[in-house]
């Protein structure tokens, strides 16, 4: 639904095949037109990949594994290809979160994922937690491969961040500056000030601190645990507590947005904006490299994968408060580069820590944030290079 980052459409080495979706089938019970349109996207995806040009290897990223995974078996068949199937998270696990584990459906994408997922040559997966599930439930052998943050995941300068809030604020209330400009040569957003005359941004004295968080706003993430938190940081700076505003960011799209959008618009906050917009690709990176705290309400269905959000985040050198899930110790280090917290109360108190008195006291955000600096993580490439190169290479 969205435009492909820039980089990805210029390269000449990147070839992008879109596959039409199966729309206004309405016949018949549900779980019949599931099976037809498994069937007709199995037809569509293989005769696309069998009129590719011959590849050495296919790398499928599962899920989607269904009908995925068989396709891409046969197109290896066909093609004498090998196949590699990046683990990111189990199908079934996910579908059980709309039909329940027992259901029909999701025991036999359960049954289909582990017979199909043992026809791979090589496994990658995204957690250690994952590759011992693979190998003690399924027999599958996997190479744990962390998502790391692509270059230009990474801290915004402060003349690009003000160019980012001035576009926004076109579109958004929250990014428009909440006083009038006392200098007329100066043009100014909610967070920055720019001197028309030479150029030169700074940050606005009293501007609020700027919370983000992404989301898919699908069943695996709670946005009503950071909404009741946000009540909760309301009345905080209500009974006097020396905390900023706050402008909520959330961005993303997906099927519950219009529900918990109807949800914000009950809310009727004094020291707090939210908003929802979608983002062009380039602009994420840049509002992730411009905030101040990041919140992820990310709650793994299967328990053994990791959110992406707080990757890219990470590779802004942004702190992350994290919803605690099995193996989230993973990625998020608790009181190093971020917090865990299990529910609204928990959060709220975070917040509050986080930003008593921000922008002039930032203690344990930037403590955070220097962490982060200091960690000097891998890139997404550095880490392909080290952990995927060599498997290939060994097994030619």
């Amino acid at each position: 639904e969205s435009r492909p980052h820039g980089d990805v459409l210029r390269s000449r080495e990147i070839r992008l095949v879109p596959v039409a979706e199966l729309r206004g089938l309405r016949v018949g019970p549900k779980l019949f037109q599931y099976v037809i349109k498994v069937i007709v996207q199995a037809i569509q995806l293989l005769y696309t990949m069998l009129t590719i040009d011959q590849p050495s290897y296919i790398l499928l990223q599962n899920p989607p594994g269904l009908p995925s995974i068989a396709v891409a078996w046969v197109a290896c068949l066909f093609w004498r290809s090998k196949l590699i199937i990046d683990w990111h998270n189990y199908g079934y696990t996910i579908m059980s979160l709309n039909h329940g584990r027992n259901h029909p459906l999701v025991q036999i994408a359960k049954w289909y994922e582990k017979l199909c997922g043992r026809l791979s040559d090589y496994n990658l997966c995204v957690t250690n937690a994952m590759k011992e599930d693979l190998w003690v439930n399924c027999n599958i052998k996997a190479v744990t491969l962390y998502d790391k943050p692509a270059p230009y995941f990474k801290e915004t300068p402060l003349e690009l961040q003000h160019h980012l809030y001035m576009k926004l604020a076109k579109d958004y209330e929250p990014f428009k500056p909440r006083t009038e400009s006392v200098s007329s040569n100066a043009e100014r957003s909610a967070f920055t000030e720019m001197d028309e005359k030479n150029g030169h941004v700074i940050k606005t004295r009293g501007r609020p601190a700027l919370l983000i968080s992404s989301t898919s706003w699908t069943e695996d993430e709670d946005f009503s645990v950071l909404l009741k938190a946000l009540e909760d940081y309301e009345q905080y700076i209500n009974e006097g507590v020396k905390l900023p505003s706050l402008v909520c960011v959330i961005t993303g799209k997906g099927p519950l947005k219009d529900y918990y959008n109807g949800l914000i618009n009950k809310m009727h906050f004094k020291h707090i904006q939210i908003c929802t917009p979608w983002l062009e690709a380039e602009d994420y990176p840049l509002l992730l490299g411009s905030a101040d705290l990041g919140v992820c309400l990310h709650k793994s269905s299967s328990g053994l994968d990791l959110p992406m959000k707080v990757v890219d985040m990470f590779g802004c050198c942004l702190p992350v408060c994290a919803i605690h899930f099995e193996c989230l110790h993973e990625l998020v280090k608790h009181n190093e580069n971020g917090l865990i917290f299990r529910d609204s109360k928990e959060l709220a108190e975070q917040l509050k820590m986080l930003f008593l008195g921000f922008p002039t006291l930032e203690g344990k955000l930037h403590n955070f944030r220097e962490n982060l600096r200091a960690s000097k993580q891998l890139r997404w490439d550095e880490s392909w290079d080290q952990t995927v190169l060599p498997l290939l290479g060994q097994n030619e």
